[in-house]
């Protein structure tokens, strides 16, 4: 839970990669002047100050679900764009805090606060973030089978980022820290054997990330890549010693001026005294969260687009995954699938932002709908 969180806040930090400049007294309007379409352009460049966000949940891990975010912008993204074209010769993120929560009706729940800040002309960024959740989760382990149990914590997330030159490369450390409580209910994961109910995790690593997409919400071309690695250790406030390590790879290439294919690529793998709960599992539309989990885990997702519109487009996917480790060797492992479609609307052409809804399904008759804004791939 944690590292999704992590990329949703840093996602909210790169906004600005490709919004151009724009003057103040522009006039704002909630309509394309070019084609009369709904466009939120002018308003999202231009808004500073509180602005609130809802949150729709349909994961099926957790059940439906809402709940809302304010975000606090110092500046609004236009304003922040050029003045880091002034200082540095490059467009800057907005300084950008958080705080909201979100429930689901299974019981789960979550309330979280983050600070994102660029610094010196986007050459170096932080992100912090600190929350409290209760998860109602299912394990299913070496039995395959749903075993309900809570997750009860307070987390504490630490990032600094350093650009590399001037180029889309940067490095730098994270530090996570999770305190948690586990309950079973009656039907408890007996292959786990004896374990402690409460744990803390102190973890810190490096985080590798490179970006050339030519947008952040809905790339037509572009690579995005991330390296991972974590250690928990016990002078870093952990009651265990493991490491975490990840990596993913998205590419986007546009066929021709209307069809562009996507590809992705994400491993995980964990070694050491883990918690169950953190360990890898396969992340695919039309596929529980958390349903297929082992010590590694492995995911390719292709991903057609066609934009029957310049403002809608529709979407066909398909990907496969395995989990592996503990319970199961490689070539034992269930592979599992997840394919589907959905569709977009440009809601901000200025900012490239597409939304609209993705239709999934996956082995054993699972099937899920998910909201989207922009690619599903974050």
């Amino acid at each position: 839970m944690i590292p999704r969180l992590r990329h949703l806040l840093a996602t909210l930090g790169l906004i600005a990669a490709l919004i151009p400049p724009a003057h103040a007294d522009d006039e704002l309007t909630l309509f394309d002047p070019d084609d009369g379409a709904l466009d939120l352009s002018d308003y999202l460049l231009n808004h500073k100050g509180i602005f609130p966000v809802p949150i729709l949940i349909t994961e099926p891990a957790i059940g439906y679900g809402g709940g809302a975010m304010l975000l606090y912008f110092r500046e609004s993204f236009a304003e922040a764009a050029a003045e880091g074209m002034e200082e540095s010769g490059r467009k800057t993120p907005p300084t950008i805090s958080g705080l909201g929560g979100f429930g689901t009706q299974n019981g789960t729940w979550l309330g979280a606060a983050f600070h994102f800040q660029p610094i010196d002309g986007d050459r170096y960024r932080y992100l912090g973030g600190i929350g409290k959740t209760s998860l109602n989760l299912d394990y299913y382990g070496a039995l395959s089978q749903a075993r309900s149990y809570t997750l009860d914590g307070d987390f504490l997330l630490q990032q600094f980022l350093f650009r590399l030159g001037d180029s889309d490369w940067f490095v730098g450390p994270r530090y996570v820290y999770f305190s948690s409580d586990v309950g079973f209910g009656d039907n408890k994961a007996t292959e786990l054997g004896d374990f402690d109910a409460s744990r803390r995790i102190g973890m810190a690593g490096l985080v590798v990330d490179f970006d050339s997409r030519d947008n952040i919400f809905f790339p037509r071309h572009g690579n995005y890549l991330e390296l991972e690695l974590q250690a928990a250790r016990d002078w870093l406030g952990s009651s265990s010693e493991f490491e975490l390590y990840g990596a993913r790879a998205y590419t986007w290439l546009p066929l021709s001026k209307a069809w562009t294919v996507g590809l992705r690529v994400e491993g995980d793998t964990i070694d050491g005294d883990f918690p169950f709960y953190l360990q890898p599992y396969v992340d695919l539309r039309g596929v529980q969260k958390g349903r297929y989990q082992d010590k590694n885990a492995v995911a390719t997702e292709v991903e057609l687009r066609w934009d029957v519109t310049p403002r809608w487009s529709l979407l066909a996917f398909g990907g496969v995954g395995k989990a592996w480790g503990t319970w199961n060797d490689y070539g034992d492992a269930q592979t599992v699938y997840g394919y589907g479609t959905g569709f977009r609307y440009l809601i901000a052409k200025k900012l490239g932002m597409a939304v609209g809804l993705d239709f999934g399904w996956g082995p054993d008759g699972e099937n899920a709908f998910y909201i989207q804004v922009g690619s599903a791939w974050k």
